[in-house]
């Protein structure tokens, strides 16, 4: 961007004062008076942010900035922080490892389903569809690795878990 009295531009100072280095950072004006080239300061950006000083020169050179909502549009957001601190609690807690210590399905389910119980207590078809990708209402299911999920299979992780409450019992008593 060049202004009638010459281009503008960006300049850096270093320099050494007993034993510290001083950094300035100048917008600067440069014009020819005759055969001389003459500088003049117009602002002192040292009091910026050096993200913003660049930005400054990268705006002075020529380059164009475009807003992030200008090119982004949300499509979607997900409440993710109760997830969070619910699912980091109950692993704190190492509900998760009561359950076993393989991964599989059925405890990802169980965990998911103890979870959505604590953050909105509902019915096994609203968790089901709460962790659908279509009608999903929390990051929960994209936070457990579960694409998708149906009633049946929320009632059998439930029947799984029947199975293993010996386990569970025998893992409580030992903390």
């Amino acid at each position: 961007m060049a202004s009638p009295r010459g281009p503008v531009h960006v300049v850096r100072n270093v320099r050494e004062y007993k034993g510290k280095v001083c950094e300035t950072y100048t917008r600067r004006r440069s014009m020819r008076v005759g055969k001389k080239v003459v500088k003049e300061t117009v602002a002192n950006l040292s009091h910026l942010p050096l993200e913003l000083i660049d930005m400054i020169r990268r705006y002075l050179a020529g380059e164009t900035f475009v807003g992030a909502t200008d090119v982004f549009q949300t499509e979607r957001s997900l409440p993710h922080g109760h997830v969070a601190a619910v699912l980091g609690t109950l692993r704190g807690l190492l509900i998760d490892k009561m359950l076993g210590t393989r991964p599989s399905r059925q405890k990802t389910l169980a965990v998911a389903m103890i979870v959505a119980r604590i953050i909105s207590p509902s019915s096994k078809l609203a968790t089901a569809r709460g962790i659908g990708p279509e009608t999903l209402s929390t990051s929960l299911g994209a936070t457990l690795g579960l694409e998708s999920v149906d009633v049946e299979e929320l009632y059998r992780a439930m029947d799984w878990l029947v199975g293993r409450s010996s386990l569970v019992r025998w893992f409580a008593g030992a903390l």
